[in-house]
């Protein structure tokens, strides 16, 4: 499995081209913006979008999504929570589509040849979840190096946060953690060092 981070729009949200390179079939995670070099990145690779995934709905992470759906034909999955159709959060840019499919805690997509498990982690936004595959937490915008997800916008709430942080924390073992912004880390150290995670734990 291959990860590749591509930092786009002005927030620099981390879309992650998750392939596989036995089949040179490939997953986007949030394309937030700029699908142009999305795609560019896809094609000059020589890889195929075979599916979507949105771990929330907020406009920085979904930017790109439609363009994307369109050009590639991928099925684009997220939770229906935060579709903008709820009209929960004006900042949810995304209204799922009749063709579009919904995910939520438990349930397991095969795409690309891999598995990605999806954990319901709401804090930051009311649907955000986590996408466990293989090594690998792609954890949006809940859990950061160092930090973890506002929730002062519509539709945050902060004991939902620390109840999602402390469902990743308790996970077995240790994973690769790619967030949403700025730079990846490792769940063993967020659990010693993250003072968002400690307190979760400790509730």
């Amino acid at each position: 499995m291959l990860i590749k981070t591509l930092p786009v729009g002005q927030l620099e949200t981390n879309c992650y081209v998750v392939t596989n390179e036995n089949t040179l079939e490939s997953v986007v995670i949030d394309p937030g913006d700029e699908a142009n070099t999305i795609l560019d990145y896809l094609e000059s690779n020589h890889l195929k979008c075979a599916a979507i995934f949105i771990t929330h709905g907020h406009f920085d992470h979904v930017g790109a999504a439609a363009a994307l759906k369109a050009e590639t034909g991928a099925p684009l999955y997220m939770n229906p929570r935060d579709s903008s159709a709820r009209g929960v959060d004006n900042h949810l840019r995304y209204r799922m589509a009749p063709e579009d499919k919904s995910y939520d805690d438990g349930d397991v997509i095969e795409a690309a040849g891999l598995r990605f498990t999806v954990l319901a982690t709401p804090g930051h936004t009311p649907g955000g979840v986590t996408l466990l595959c293989e090594d690998a937490l792609f954890t949006g915008d809940t859990l950061f190096k160092g930090s973890c997800g506002r929730t002062d916008l519509p539709g945050g709430d902060m004991e939902q946060e620390f109840a999602s942080l402390r469902r990743i924390c308790e996970l077995p073992g240790d994973y690769e953690v790619y967030p949403g912004h700025m730079d990846p880390s490792t769940l063993e150290r967020e659990r010693e060092f993250n003072y968002y995670c400690r307190a979760a734990m400790r509730r």
